[in-house]
């Protein structure tokens, strides 16, 4: 959630004694800065490329606390043709059952990016969700007609993705572990399914990351932008950030 007041609101509710609410229950804002140059699609997180741009934290738990906390970030860029993000996970006991597209990759240790291109509903969002063998599933959901669907295999395979651990991990790897993932989404699989107002400076999407583990021994539910539910829900776009493009 956004707030917003004006000097003399926040007086006054200082005045009636009402606690505002704490930093992690503002909503997340990141600057989104344009690619300069070429962009070589690779897993490296110390990339040319990526070395000026600031990374942000997914930190926010939702559920219960696992054990063993992964640190986890998250960069972005965006171009003339598509968005670009690669993520940082330093995690525990990684698991990865699921190859293939559109199966339910959610179970495995993977990132999430939820994200609404259309500035007029932001409440209409797509749901691009990678295990850490890089297998995707998409979804988007229309809040004017409410209704789900997924995304075609052959648009998913227009996007970019590059991962660094193998395709296929047979038995759970335990201990720590450090994975990335990458991947670019082309603006005209979008457009496919919803109005997309291309990024430029001063337009503002809607977004949050994530990173889930919803099975395996060390499962763990991570937000960028905080989300105030009792029990882990990603699917509620009230409570996504703010991407301002530069």
């Amino acid at each position: 959630m956004h707030y917003i007041f004006s000097r003399a609101l926040g007086a006054f509710i200082f005045s009636i004694g009402v606690s505002l609410p704490s930093t992690k229950e503002r909503t997340s804002s990141y600057k989104v800065s344009k690619l300069k140059v070429p962009m070589e699609a690779n897993s490296r997180w110390d990339a040319p490329q990526w070395r000026k741009i600031k990374a942000i934290d997914i930190a926010n738990y939702m559920g219960e606390i696992p054990k063993l906390k992964p640190k986890v970030q998250a960069k972005m860029m965006y171009g003339k043709d598509a968005i670009y993000l690669i993520y940082r996970v330093r995690g525990f006991d990684i698991h990865c059952l699921t190859h293939e597209y559109n199966g339910p990759v959610w179970h495995d240790n993977a990132v999430e990016f939820f994200f609404s291109p259309d500035t007029s509903f932001p409440k209409s969002y797509f749901n691009l969700e990678i295990n850490c063998c890089g297998i995707p599933y998409m979804g988007y959901y229309n809040s004017l007609k409410n209704e789900s669907v997924i995304i075609d295999t052959n648009d998913i395979k227009k996007i970019i993705i590059k991962h660094s651990l193998p395709e296929r991990i047979e038995s759970e790897i335990n201990g720590p572990v450090e994975w990335t993932i990458y991947f670019e989404i082309p603006f005209d699989i979008l457009m496919k399914y919803s109005k997309v107002i291309l990024p430029k400076p001063r337009v503002i999407w809607r977004a949050n990351f994530y990173q889930i583990a919803d099975r395996g021994t060390n499962p763990h539910y991570m937000t960028w932008s905080f989300v105030d539910n009792p029990t882990p829900n990603f699917h509620l776009p009230q409570y996504f950030g703010r991407l301002v493009f530069q």
